[in-house]
């Protein structure tokens, strides 16, 4: 490859990158449905935190239950890659130290 065209291969992934992100949903803080005023029937038993009953009193802190979602894929995409970055990696140092 030329080493003219280098540069131009580079802008156009990085370009092509950040136009990727760009469609990336944000997190944002507003609601779908109005917020409930009323506690939740279902408690679940890793929210509720023991307190004495001293501290009952003036302290009734319950963590929220987010619930838990699948890692596999991130696992597995972030390992795709991680690999995919090694071999290029050591593609680069082959093609350096054997002088194409």
């Amino acid at each position: 490859m030329s080493s003219v065209r280098r540069p131009l291969l580079t802008a156009t992934a990085a370009g092509t990158l950040l136009g990727a992100l760009w469609f990336v949903p944000s997190a944002n803080a507003t609601q779908e449905q109005p917020a409930r005023t009323e506690p939740s029937v279902q408690a679940t038993t890793q929210a509720r935190v023991t307190t004495t009953s001293a501290e009952a009193s003036t302290d009734d802190t319950r963590l929220a239950d987010t619930g838990s979602f699948d890692t596999t894929p991130y696992v597995v995409g972030g390992t795709l890659f991680l690999t995919l970055g090694a071999g290029f990696v050591v593609y680069s140092v082959r093609r350096e130290r054997l002088g194409f």
